[in-house]
């Protein structure tokens, strides 16, 4: 009988050594990684460890038959996987117990390869199709996430920005600033929308040249929340790097994870002092520090910060990370830098993005998306 190549994980369970060696062997020329066990307590324990794509299971054993197995594997968090049951037992009433009790097929005792064989291709394939289709849907929920969060900073800047041009009191050298606020906001909208469309399109591919100036970005961050932050009452002290470093990520990502940090600092420190600043960080890094006078975070709710979908509050003023810190994290972690929190001397939180310096060549190439 010819080989296929397949792949998938099967939990072998049978008190008869001599079908487990049978089993296992044909299951492996087939390309499938094969656990044994030889009794119901050492299936189980297996099973905990990391649960297969499929259990072979033998109907009647000592101790615990088949049905006990599946009673057990049941009661465990993880769901239960398709399970074949191996057994000599011809009793219609037992078979039918055996599919209310949750196996998906039987093999009946002795047992023809191709039959074995086309029984377990079929249930693995329906499993794993399965994983695939979850996996998707876990994927495409995920980027729908991604985008609603990443285009929540800009159109919060539109509406900001129209808001005061509806004004009565709306001073007239103040609507070009306005205008070049909603522009550049949706230009940056537009962006994002392009990049999560070439992801998850595979059309993206990964840039080494890519760089953005960290004095550059402090100034564009001031530039496009000055008056939010005015209203908020947060005081600014700007503290550029002392020279004009280029760190290496793309331009646009850099102020998106940024801009997190500054509507956090806007949503639960107004009326404070906000710090926004560039300096060396380690050998080869530049850092952009975030810093507020704040409520800060408490010690025993930092682990959280930066895990997703995680809200965090502290008295009667919320602290939320939401997606935001988390994406965050993982966006300057991918692009080979750290983001971390500190608590500040005299109170409020700080948040470091650090980030190594762009080679020559990418420094010498602006960003192909920086507006």
């Amino acid at each position: 009988m010819s080989s296929v190549a397949a792949s998938g994980r099967i939990l072998v369970v049978d008190d008869q050594p001599v079908n487990l060696r049978v089993v296992s062997s044909l299951l492996s020329k087939q390309g499938y990684e094969v656990i044994t066990a030889s009794h119901g307590e050492e299936a189980i324990a297996l099973y905990r460890e990391a649960a297969p794509d499929l259990v072979l299971l033998d109907m009647i054993m000592p101790g615990m038959d088949g049905f006990d197995v599946i009673k057990a594997l049941r009661g465990l968090p993880s769901p239960l996987v398709p399970v074949i049951f191996v057994t000599a037992a011809q009793d219609r009433d037992m078979l039918l117990r055996a599919f209310d009790a949750g196996v998906v097929d039987y093999v009946t005792k002795p047992f023809l390869p191709e039959e074995l064989l086309a029984r377990v291709n079929a249930h693995i394939g329906l499993k794993l199709a399965r994983d695939r289709l979850e996996r998707v849907a876990r994927e495409r929920e995920q980027l729908v996430n991604l985008v609603a969060h990443d285009l929540k900073n800009p159109l919060s800047s539109v509406l900001f920005a129209s808001d005061l041009l509806l004004d009565e009191s709306c001073r007239p050298e103040r609507v070009p600033h306005y205008l070049t606020i909603i522009h550049e906001s949706v230009h940056d909208a537009l962006g994002y929308i392009r990049q999560y469309l070439e992801t998850s399109s595979g059309a993206a591919q990964p840039r080494a040249d890519v760089s953005a100036s960290l004095a550059g970005t402090l100034e564009w961050l001031l530039r496009r929340y000055d008056m939010q932050l005015e209203a908020r009452g947060i005081r600014v002290l700007a503290a550029p790097p002392p020279i004009d470093i280029r760190v290496a990520i793309d331009e646009r990502v850099l102020r998106q994870v940024a801009e997190n940090l500054i509507t956090n600092a806007l949503k639960y420190a107004p009326d404070c002092e906000l710090t926004l600043a560039g300096r060396r960080g380690g050998p080869g890094y530049w850092q952009l520090i975030v810093a507020d006078r704040g409520p800060g975070i408490p010690a025993s709710q930092q682990r959280e910060l930066f895990k997703p979908f995680t809200r965090l509050h502290h008295g009667n003023d919320g602290v939320s990370n939401g997606l935001g810190l988390a994406l965050a994290k993982q966006i300057i972690v991918k692009a080979g830098g750290q983001l971390w929190y500190e608590e500040r001397d005299g109170g409020g939180a700080q948040f470091v993005i650090e980030l190594p310096e762009a080679s020559v060549t990418a420094a010498q190439v602006p960003a192909a998306n920086a507006v």
